[in-house]
């Protein structure tokens, strides 16, 4: 059936694209007028300094439902199979900036896409945003002065293997000074995911290999709202609250092979599993201009809360006998953050600009894990502990000297941080650091269409608290997922440059990163169980070459993406190989058509990744779409995603002497239908949030 539509799909929008080129060739005979509007549209992407702006308010993608899947869809952006996370492209994950204001996966869907003007991907951020992450996500929402409401409510029905369906309403009303926001999401989504590992242990004589397939049923809650008051021009003060409620049942099976020495078994474990994720945040702005030292002020306090609660009933069936109970689990994990900030910002005469401001952060996160074991009929408890305070302290000069862009800017960060067992009388963790991360970037222009930039950055990535804490996955009886509490923070150091000539631009960047952190095998001889967990590698080092080519020709537009990028990943307990270039490709191709259709193709992958630790196969992903707007309230679009599906990764290395080849499928093949209706009108809006919380991106 899909091929089938895809085949329709393609010869209809084939015959609209003929039809267009013939009309757009008529009109221009006949009435001049329609030529030169054609031609005054607006790029949906540009391109300054390696850094890749989208224009979604006068775009296709203002039709897309929600921001998550408006961001898969840009140049050198991964989303992650359960759509909890981003990277980018020789980039990793980056921070997320609404209005320039720290957000994360929640405030990010939370937010109307009806809302949003503008996205732009930053490469080579600047010392106002915050020392963690290589690139920033950042939002532009629209802006407006008049009183008027505007509601919008988007229905969405996916079909993957199984059935999908989001819907969602958010509504703004803005009465003189006062103006309020509300959303409500609802989101019921039928996950399929498959993955399969093969690995060996000499030094135990032990083959193994499973086969896991999850089928889940998420229902999840995302509501929002806030107020914002203007005080008068320079000034105002917001609050904002939102939160997001997912309730998740998923039944695990596994296939599992094992071979230790003379022992052979096939084992079928099932196991029955209930989760609970529960997010909540809430923060208080207020922003004045202080104006007998022509300063703008800003302060703010912000809370946020993550918990889980995750209950796994496991059987496991040897040898084709009959189901028997195994294990129990029952792990919690619990996450309060507490945050304030103040920030200032001057201008100085002849168009310097200085910012400087100060951050205190305080986290407490527990983890409880209670696992009843049938075999031994004894419980196993754990109960840890972790608090981290950081105070942060920045300062950044920025300007033009001639005719010389340049950005200075320092940041200096001490970092506390305590994990104990309740059970034990000293702390396992105890660390007291401090650091200091420098940029600087400068822009000497050759001519008006030319010019090159230097920056060079360093920047740090904490792990997220969950990362450390002490929940775990049962998988079978021989293999386990799980955190590692002993992870520390990736140092990365980058010079770069870049030439650009009109909107095209070449970049080269070298890059290394001091404890990286990748999975790693961990094997107890006691047990025989293996563990699959994060550690800090040794290090890491890159150069990569990025080329972004941007193009318009009549009713075509489109964006491309080449980056040649050779990485290197090091550690004395893996096994090298070798390390060779690959290259990343990504096209983005949008027709303009009559009467209101616009039809859009793009493609992404990546080419065989060897990066001496690792070694990826290469992939290819074809997404289309054709979007219809119905006069000035309803939107339609049909998209087909991943059509040829091939979103499967595979990924082989050896670790501990233990070797291992893994192949992960997952369901991005997807037929969609996305209706919204708009009512109520608002052209722009005034509404303001600033997240206080700078690491807020790791609670989850």
């Amino acid at each position: 059936m899909p091929v089938k539509l895809f085949l329709f799909l393609l010869f209809f929008l084939i015959s609209f694209i003929a039809n267009a080129q013939n009309e757009t060739s008529k009109d221009s005979i006949s009435n001049n007028l329609n030529e030169v509007v054609i031609t005054q549209n607006k790029k949906a992407f540009s391109n300054s300094n390696g850094n890749i702006k989208i224009d979604v308010a006068n775009s296709v993608y203002n039709t897309i439902p929600n921001p998550v899947d408006l961001l898969s869809k840009l140049p050198s952006v991964q989303i992650s199979s359960d759509r909890e996370s981003i990277s980018i492209v020789g980039r990793g994950n980056p921070l997320i900036y609404i209005d320039g204001q720290k957000a994360t996966m929640n405030d990010l869907n939370t937010l109307s896409v009806a809302d949003i003007k503008t996205i732009e991907i930053i490469k080579n951020p600047s010392s106002k945003y915050e020392a963690e992450g290589r690139a920033v996500i950042l939002i532009t929402r629209k802006l407006s002065k008049k009183d008027s409401f505007r509601t919008e409510i988007t229905e969405v029905a996916s079909f993957k293997k199984n059935y999908n369906n989001y819907l969602g309403f958010n509504s703004s009303f803005k009465k003189n000074k006062l103006e309020w926001k509300a959303n409500f999401n609802y989101n019921c989504r039928n996950p399929w995911e498959n993955h399969s590992i093969a690995y060996e242990i000499p030094q135990a004589s032990i083959v193994s290999n499973y086969d896991v397939t999850a089928n889940s049923h998420i229902h999840q809650y995302i509501f929002g709202g806030g107020l914002f008051y203007k005080i008068n021009e320079e000034d105002y003060f917001s609050v904002n609250a939102n939160g997001n409620r997912r309730n998740d049942t998923f039944d695990i099976d596994t296939f599992t092979f094992n071979q230790n020495q003379t022992d052979v078994n096939d084992v079928f474990t099932f196991s029955e599993n209930s989760s609970k994720k529960n997010f909540a945040n809430a923060f208080l702005n207020y922003s004045k201009k202080v104006k007998f030292i022509d300063t703008k002020l800003f302060a703010g306090f912000q809370y946020s809360n993550f918990n889980q609660h995750l209950l796994s009933l496991v059987q496991n069936n040897y040898n084709e006998t009959q189901l028997e109970l195994s294990q129990n689990r029952n792990q919690k994990f619990n996450v309060d953050v507490f945050s304030g900030r103040i920030d200032l910002e001057k201008k100085l005469k002849n168009e310097m600009n200085l910012e400087y401001g100060a951050l205190y952060l305080k986290a407490n996160s527990t983890s409880d894990s209670d696992i009843f074991d049938f075999d031994k009929n004894e419980n196993a408890f754990l109960n840890y502990g972790f608090k981290e305070e950081n105070l942060a302290a920045y300062t950044q000069f920025s300007g033009k000297v001639k005719k010389v862009d340049f950005s200075l800017g320092l940041r200096v960060e001490n970092t506390k941080a305590k994990g104990q067992f309740k059970r034990d009388l000293s702390p396992l963790i105890d660390k007291n650091y401090t650091n200091v991360f420098p940029k600087a970037t400068f822009t000497f222009p050759i001519d008006s269409t030319k010019s090159i930039n230097v920056n060079y950055a360093k920047s740090i990535i904490r792990p997220n608290y969950s990362s450390l804490s002490q929940i775990a996955t049962y998988i079978n009886p021989y293999f386990i997922y799980g955190n590692n509490i002993n992870l520390n923070p990736t140092f990365n150091d980058e010079i770069s440059t870049l030439f650009q000539y009109h909107d095209k631009t070449i970049k080269l960047s070298y890059y290394q990163n001091r404890n990286p952190v990748y999975r790693s095998f961990i094997f107890d001889d006691q047990t025989n169980v293996l563990t699959f967990t994060e550690i800090n590698f040794k290090k890491e080092s890159g150069f990569n070459i990025d080329f972004t080519l941007p193009f318009t020709y009549k009713i075509w537009t489109t964006t491309n993406s080449l980056i040649f990028i050779k990485n290197k990943i090091e550690d004395d307990s893996a096994l090298f190989n070798s390390s060779k270039p690959y290259l990343y490709y990504y096209s983005n191709n949008t027709f303009k058509l009559p009467k209101e259709f616009t039809f859009a193709f793009s493609f992404w992958g990546m080419t065989k990744q060897k990066e001496g630790v690792f070694e990826r196969r290469a992939n290819f992903v074809f997404d289309m779409s054709l979007a219809k707007t119905f006069g000035k309230n309803w939107s339609c679009i049909l998209s087909y995603n991943d059509i040829f599906r091939n979103t499967i990764y595979a990924e082989n290395f050896t670790i501990n002497n233990i070797s291992s080849k893994s192949r992960y499928l997952v369901d991005a093949n997807e037929i969609s239908i996305s209706v919204k209706y708009t009512f109520g009108k608002i052209k722009e809006t005034e509404f303001k949030e600033k997240t206080v919380d700078e690491n807020q991106n790791r609670i989850r």
